[in-house]
């Protein structure tokens, strides 16, 4: 068994609440057994934050290893993202979704429950859903994921709560500074999901040869990279080598040479639809 992150490694949303600083995601893990065992071992790991969503197919899976593992260590303390479903369309679709994930996770309360993509023609009465939701305590936190500025700011003429995150893609090929100083400023945690561009940075040579000065892999140095920066971030995979690989990441630092160097790669490359405010309405 790993050791747990340390109590230290975590950041403090805009109401106060604690959020792991990195987490385990479920995206394109298959449901059934294999998606249990995967989060089974994260959380044997020492992961602390399971992130998932509807759209995901998997939160049934989710629950029923939460339950396992709560029976196994007496631990029930985990903390849970899941999402809204893009299909979801106006107030009462959004309530309903959330007690379709809230009985599939077997949880009485959220940690954080966002808003998936900014779905156009929806995302006023959507948001105004899930603050009634917030405020009725059955989500601790509540926020959005794959917002641009513009949507952000689209959101402040309606919202009575200010998101306390942004989840969006954020890696060394997607270096999103602009996104992130912005949210910043509007007390907007970032969160960073495909941190390894799946994958993708595993063929380039800086990285690797960044890994080699500090004895880490490339996935672990680009997860570093984001951490360093104080943002979440969500590694998957169904190995346990791999699991274990991304977790270990607490033990080294970059310096500011190799965290330049790494920001220096970014080509603006996504590996997920593309949520510009001149292709969404």
């Amino acid at each position: 068994m790993q050791s747990t992150t340390p109590s230290s490694q975590s950041v403090t949303l805009n109401n106060g609440l604690q959020m792991p600083l990195l987490g385990f995601g479920v995206w394109s893990s298959p449901p059934g057994q294999e998606t249990q065992d995967a989060v089974l071992n994260a959380l044997d790991t020492g992961y602390r934050h399971i992130d998932t969503a509807e759209v995901y197919e998997n939160e049934q899976d989710v629950g029923s290893a939460l339950q396992k593992w709560a029976q196994k260590s007496g631990d029930s303390d985990i903390f849970v993202t899941t999402k809204l479903t893009p299909e979801a369309k106006g107030h009462a679709d959004t309530l309903e979704a959330f007690d379709r994930s809230l009985d599939k996770l077997q949880r009485d309360v959220i940690d954080l429950y966002l808003m998936h993509w900014p779905s156009p023609g929806s995302r006023k009465e959507n948001w105004l859903a899930i603050e009634d939701l917030y405020a009725s305590g059955r989500c601790r936190a509540i926020g959005v994921s794959n917002f641009t500025v513009r949507h952000l700011e689209e959101l402040q003429g309606y919202a009575r709560v200010t998101p306390a995150v942004n989840q969006v893609e954020y890696n060394v090929y997607l270096y999103q500074k602009e996104l992130r100083d912005y949210c910043t400023s509007k007390g907007i945690q970032l969160t960073a999901y495909s941190p390894l561009a799946r994958m993708q940075v595993s063929e380039e040579d800086r990285v690797l040869e960044i890994a080699k000065k500090y004895g880490k892999s490339k996935a672990q140095v680009c997860i570093r990279w984001i951490l360093q920066q104080g943002i979440p971030t969500f590694p998957k995979s169904v190995r346990l080598a791999r699991i274990q690989e991304n977790f270990n990441v607490f033990d080294f630092e970059l310096d500011r040479e190799d965290m330049a160097a790494l920001s220096s790669l970014n080509r603006d490359y996504r590996c997920n639809p593309d949520w510009n405010p001149e292709n969404v309405s």
